[in-house]
């Protein structure tokens, strides 16, 4: 299974939940409507103000909480903490902090008969495809390339002993120190990825101002995310991702 099927299956669950934030957050906006009464500074709920392949949504409680979350294409990101007033804007602080994902060495397995120069598996064992890698020999130029549902072989005209693999997953960003390859490892090499908080992004130090009376920014480290305050209205309703492998 490809890592984006595994991802896929965890954003459509969190698709709904993060549809079901939204769904009480337009009916939070209608009670305080009602009562006439107004959120206090930058207390409320927003949604992401992007196109329309993107979604997201951030809830700043009155409690002293937020929550946040998006789908972009291929990527799924959610957090969840505290806020802090500093000055005019307020700071956020993931809380637990995420633990990030991580390859680590496993022992050789056969597939289909053989063992591959390279196979990429989630802890349960079943095989991940997509996971980009760099083979080094003692000469001549490394060979790169991604793995398949059964790993990756060297081609039979091949004659180089691979010393080292370097393995990568884009879309995360999860990376590992280089796999040295000894002479027990005969060239081949197991790596097993430990998802840990696969999705939950830090955003502690990330901070909120405010931006045209009904709109907010949110400052990260990755760049600027402008959100629109949910007015009070109908509730809208958000389509559900298909959970599909692919």
């Amino acid at each position: 299974m490809r890592i984006r099927g595994w991802i896929r299956r965890a954003k459509a669950r969190r698709l709904r939940d993060m549809r079901s934030l939204l769904l009480s957050a337009a009916l939070a906006a209608t009670l305080a409507s009602a009562a006439g009464a107004q959120a206090p500074d930058l207390v409320g709920d927003y949604q992401l103000a992007e196109g329309p392949d993107v979604g997201g949504g951030l809830r700043i409680a009155a409690d002293g909480s937020f929550e946040y979350g998006l789908a972009a294409g291929a990527l799924d990101e959610y957090s969840s903490g505290r806020w802090e007033r500093q000055g005019p804007t307020i700071c956020l602080v993931t809380d637990p902090r995420p633990v990030a994902p991580q390859f680590e060495k496993a022992e050789p397995v056969a597939v289909e008969g053989a063992v591959p120069t390279i196979f990429a598996t989630w802890p349960n064992g079943e095989a991940i495809s997509g996971i980009d890698f760099v083979i080094g020999f003692d000469s001549g130029d490394p060979v790169e390339g991604y793995t398949q549902y059964n790993g990756w072989t060297l081609p039979d005209d091949e004659t180089r002993v691979p010393r080292w693999i370097e393995v990568r997953e884009d879309i995360y960003g999860i990376t590992a120190p280089r796999f040295d390859l000894g002479d027990a490892d005969r060239g081949r090499l197991h790596v097993r990825l430990i998802p840990n908080d696969l999705g939950r992004v830090d955003l502690s130090g990330a901070c909120i101002e405010a931006r045209d009376g009904t709109a907010v920014v949110l400052h990260r480290k990755e760049g600027d995310m402008r959100f629109v305050r949910m007015e009070a209205g109908p509730a809208m309703e958000a389509d559900e991702e298909a959970e599909a492998p692919e």
